[in-house]
């Protein structure tokens, strides 16, 4: 399948300065496949250890942090003759179970430049936040992958033709009918079946439905022994009660995120690391609001007022029971749902696209979905399931702030307005993938 992390690490392979990579991301994104394929694809051989399915590769970092040493041994262990510096690829698989092959990056930067070397790991953003003193902090490189994106899905799905077509349409052109009716069936059955690799490819090879909730319903169930696994039985608990909550709160009319509402007379206190837990993890994401928006945008967020959303948006739909015929025939569990199933997809696209989104809020009076920083500049975008893209919040945002451009995603076509003097833009939700091409618009 093709991944847009591929772009990426081709220009890390170009980068004369490169320094050794590390790739975060989910269980079950796609990592593994995707590194695997680029190693094989550019370079001469690809040395691939997995400390997760073999420990015993951890004993090669016990000694010290002499870089041929420790590839000599693991190449003699695992029967791989030996690296050739600057032409093979070395990739550490599931790198967070050896915490001193964490460190030994530190030592490819500095000792050893020649050798290419990536890591990855599942949980790699809670092995960072636990090993704060060892970690090779401003030795390596990072990266981070996710779910596939919409646009990601249509190339699993064979629309790259008509991806290549649209991509040179003008900004402000209509989308044919033709087009528009297959990209909006594909963005439902995107909804249901989301962006981890193993479910897009069972709905490629057999187009049921039910299949590719099997392989969901086994992911949700690893995702359980990862919380039993590098978690105390108390943590563990706080963990899963906060992850069950999330499709819950995103559907109360006011999705901020209540730690009161996880469960009983908890408090914040005592369950905001479960939450951080499965942030740093990439399980969910947290959306913080701003009050008063000005750049940079991080400095006027308050952390203290939130949303969170989940990471892949077919496990979203899985877990709240969603299906192709709730969408089909609006039933109640998809209408009443629909809305903070479209902010979960805006939500995971904007993060694929390496934005750091917020939302505003004026009291309780007005609500923008999403603020986004590009530049110096501040663009709000409107987030609406449906065709009907009245916004007042909108509205009342572009009156106080004056932005030179917004942007209205819902199901309507492409289209061009003046909103209290901002350039707005109605790029539909099945277009998602083109929104960088809006940014740059009146620069």
């Amino acid at each position: 399948m093709r991944r847009l992390i591929e772009e990426k690490l081709l220009k890390w392979k170009q980068d004369p300065t490169r320094k050794p990579l590390v790739v975060q991301g989910v269980r079950q994104c796609g990592k593994t496949y995707s590194i695997k394929k680029f190693g094989k694809e550019n370079f001469n051989k690809l040395f691939y250890f997995n400390f997760e399915k073999n420990p015993t590769l951890a004993r090669a970092f016990e000694y010290d942090y002499d870089c041929n040493r420790i590839l000599k041994e693991l190449c003699a262990v695992s029967g791989y003759p030996e690296v050739v510096p600057e032409k093979d690829l070395v990739f550490f698989d599931e790198v967070q179970e050896c915490p001193r092959a964490v460190t030994s990056l530190k030592y490819f930067q500095e000792d050893e430049v020649r050798y290419n070397v990536i890591s990855a790991g599942s949980l790699l953003g809670v092995a960072i936040r636990h090993q704060n003193a060892s970690f090779p902090v401003g030795k390596v490189s990072f990266l981070k992958m996710y779910p596939m994106s919409f646009l990601e899905f249509l190339w699993a799905n064979e629309c790259d033709d008509m991806v290549n077509v649209i991509d040179t349409y003008a900004l402000d052109r209509v989308i044919s009918d033709s087009y528009v009716d297959r990209l909006i069936a594909m963005l439902r059955t995107y909804y249901i079946i989301g962006g981890m690799p193993e479910v897009v490819q069972k709905w490629i090879t057999t187009h049921k439905y039910e299949d590719a909730a099997q392989v969901q319903d086994d992911i949700l169930v690893s995702y359980g022994h990862d919380f039993g696994k590098h978690l105390s039985q108390n943590e563990a608990l706080k963990v899963e009660w906060v992850w069950d909550s999330i499709p819950v709160q995103l559907a109360k009319d006011n999705q901020k995120f209540v730690f009161s509402h996880v469960r009983p007379g908890k408090r914040a206190s005592q369950l905001e690391d479960a939450l951080l837990w499965l942030n740093q993890a990439q399980m969910a994401h947290i959306l913080t609001v701003v009050e008063k928006p000005q750049v940079p945008l991080s400095f006027c967020q308050d952390r203290s007022t939130f949303k969170v959303y989940l990471g892949d948006l077919g496990l979203l739909s899985r877990k709240v029971g969603i299906t192709i015929q709730s969408i089909e025939n609006s039933t109640p569990i998809f209408s009443s749902y629909k809305g903070a199933l479209t902010e979960n997809f805006v939500m995971n696209e904007l993060m694929v696209m390496e934005q750091t989104p917020y939302y505003w809020r004026s009291g309780n009076t007005a609500e923008v979905d999403f603020l986004i920083q590009h530049s110096e500049r501040i663009i709000p975008i409107e987030a609406k399931s449906e065709d009907n893209t009245q916004a007042k919040s909108y509205k009342e945002y572009c009156k106080r702030y004056h932005p030179d451009l917004g942007i209205k995603m819902s199901m309507k076509n492409v289209g061009i307005y003046d909103v209290e003097s901002a350039l707005t833009y109605s790029l539909p939700l099945y277009l998602s993938w083109r929104l960088p091409a809006y940014l740059v618009t009146s620069q």
